[in-house]
């Protein structure tokens, strides 16, 4: 499999990573272009993959899969520069957020096309990815998508219209959970702990909590009784956090995120 990468940012490198570390695709089959000339050094430095400062490899390289990779601020004018550039059998991936399947038929009208939205936990396969496909991507053109993503984490296939709320919780999900995890340190901090210490107890509760959410299958809910004795620890904490509206800010930041994500569709 060849893929290529319009824009070198931390997401498409996230992508590209996992798909190297899981032995998907040879680095030597890896196109990437980046403006930054300095940002391309330090792909090719320490992926060891092509990256360039142009899009000559579009046509050149033989691709089955081209990621674009870039700012929703910029994308009409990336897209708009490769309109009739692009072989009709290649696949296009794009995990632009806001940016929506019809306006990229615009450009690519006989491109099968797969919108994605990942988030950066695919750098160390713990990823979580939802994707939607238009009418001309088969299973075929989604299978080469799908290994990749599932080779960094999880994915989940749905419908376009869903991708804003994803955006606002699995694609901007992660700095929730750093911010989160900070939190706790500090409270550990301020309890006593070394601040080391307290990041390490703080997000492997995180990570194994999660994991309990995931292979058990079991409601949050029971989970969190399990462990909520009466009278208890736990029972005093998420009292606290329930008088301080924790929950409702969680709630609000995902409909605040996936409100930003459908602005930046309009």
């Amino acid at each position: 499999m060849k893929i290529g990468f319009i824009g070198g940012g931390s997401m498409g490198e996230a992508i590209f990573s996992g798909a190297l570390a899981k032995g998907l695709v040879a680095p030597k089959n890896v196109f990437v272009s980046e403006i930054r000339e300095d940002r391309c050094k330090e792909l090719i430095k320490e992926h060891g993959i092509n990256a360039v400062t142009d899009n000559a490899f579009v046509k050149t390289a033989d691709l089955d899969l081209i990621f674009f990779a870039v700012k929703p601020q910029v994308v009409t004018e990336v897209m708009a520069s490769l309109k009739g550039k692009v072989p009709e059998n290649i696949t296009i991936a794009s995990i632009v957020a806001g940016f929506p399947i019809k306006s990229i038929e615009e450009y690519f009208p006989k491109n099968p096309i797969v919108r994605i939205m990942p988030n950066t936990p695919l750098a160390v396969g713990e990823g979580m990815s939802a994707y939607a496909r238009n009418e001309k991507a088969t299973k075929d053109n989604v299978k080469g998508i799908r290994d990749i993503l599932y080779a960094c984490g999880q994915a989940v296939e749905v419908k376009e219209s869903m991708l804003d709320a994803v955006t606002g919780l699995s694609g901007s999900g992660p700095a929730y959970g750093f911010l989160m995890i900070d939190a706790l340190a500090d409270g550990g901090v301020a309890a006593g702990l070394p601040r080391q210490t307290a990041i390490l107890l703080a997000a492997q509760t995180m990570l194994g909590a999660a994991k309990m959410v995931l292979e058990t299958g079991k409601h949050p809910d029971v989970l969190r009784d399990q462990v909520t004795s009466p009278a208890g620890t736990t029972i005093a904490g998420v009292r606290v956090m329930e008088q301080q509206g924790v929950r409702g800010a969680l709630i609000d930041a995902v409909m605040a995120a996936t409100e930003c994500s459908k602005n930046l569709g309009k």
